[in-house]
């Protein structure tokens, strides 16, 4: 696979791994060591960065992926968060204080079988504690030898400008894709203005643009996706444009609907990488494929001329999660 370059200097496979859902956000959850087998099935493939979170499980997830890559650590790149409170196995508000910060990454290292993280995100934006405590803390940590780089996710354009003078920020995790797009107005010029990568996460709007729902899809007890805006049936139905305009060019090109959804994106920037997340090793492979789809400008045009005319319904999130990002 294609290496690609975020911000000031970590190369990474042009599409990485979100492993969240190994562990945490979708029902059923899958095997556990079903997931460490697909980690390294999808390492022998050529994809080298892993996404997880303290937060996923809580814990699980960074302990699923520390087992997984073990064999090869040091040949991988490991994306880790920090910025909640956890109680009692729930998550109960920010906490981005430089103790509290501290004492994840000790934890985190622990988990992960590992005495470095590569890229350390801040997960959400901390009201009650300014950013530049936040970057200076992190920039302690990596002169320390304990972090290699420094991540924002879910954080507004000032805030990163702001966070950038203390600590050079590497990469920004938020939410883009064909059916997510306001990042285009002002977070994208700000990275590319200031050399800083960005990682979409649910490039592919939380399975959304495969193509595999309808109006009459149902998701089980536990699914994350059950509160979400954009996925009742009403949505479902009235969003069907997108994913027909996917499907489309998917015919043409002799490929998925998936495929497209994530060539469309890293064709958008040289410094963009996804990190769909599967549990599957047939969608595993579907997904690394995209990063061999040539779209031509021709393509591109066509895919933004189309789209610029499809209303999406639904907001991604209730509004009392919306509130806590940056967008």
């Amino acid at each position: 696979m294609n290496i690609r370059r975020l911000g000031n200097g970590m190369d990474v496979s042009a599409i990485g791994l979100g492993c969240m859902g190994m562990s945490f956000g979708y029902t059923p959850l899958p095997d556990r060591a079903e997931m460490i087998a697909l980690i390294r099935s999808a390492y022998d493939m050529g994809e080298i960065f892993f996404d997880t979170a303290e937060i996923y499980g809580p814990y699980a997830n960074e302990e699923l992926v520390g087992e997984a890559v073990g064999p090869f650590r040091h040949k991988v790149i490991i994306a880790t968060k920090f910025g909640f409170n956890i109680a009692d196995g729930k998550q109960s508000g920010t906490n981005s204080r430089p103790d509290h910060i501290r004492k994840v990454v000790e934890e985190s290292l622990k988990r992960l079988r590992t005495d470095y993280i590569d890229l350390l995100y801040q997960h959400r934006v901390d009201p009650n504690v300014p950013i530049e405590d936040v970057a200076g803390t992190v920039k302690d940590l990596i002169q320390e030898g304990k972090v290699k780089h420094f991540g924002l996710s879910e954080a507004g354009a000032k805030t990163i400008r702001r966070a950038h003078t203390i600590q050079p920020v590497t990469a920004v995790q938020n939410e883009y894709s064909l059916w997510w797009r306001r990042p285009e107005e002002e977070f994208i010029p700000t990275l590319e203005e200031l050399g800083i990568g960005l990682v979409p996460f649910s490039p592919l709007g939380k399975g959304y643009l495969t193509g595999n729902f309808n109006a009459d899809s149902t998701f089980e007890k536990g699914d994350f996706r059950n509160i979400l805006p954009r996925f009742t049936s009403e949505a479902l139905a009235a969003n069907q444009a997108i994913v027909d305009l996917l499907k489309k060019i998917a015919d043409e090109k002799g490929a998925t609907p998936a495929q497209i959804a994530l060539a469309w994106l890293l064709a958008q920037k040289p410094w963009i990488v996804p990190i769909p997340g599967t549990t599957k090793l047939h969608r595993l492979k579907e997904n690394m494929r995209a990063a061999d789809i040539d779209l031509t400008v021709a393509d591109l045009k066509n895919i933004n001329e189309a789209s610029a005319k499809i209303i999406i319904i639904g907001d991604r999130y209730p509004e009392e999660i919306e509130r806590t990002t940056g967008l």
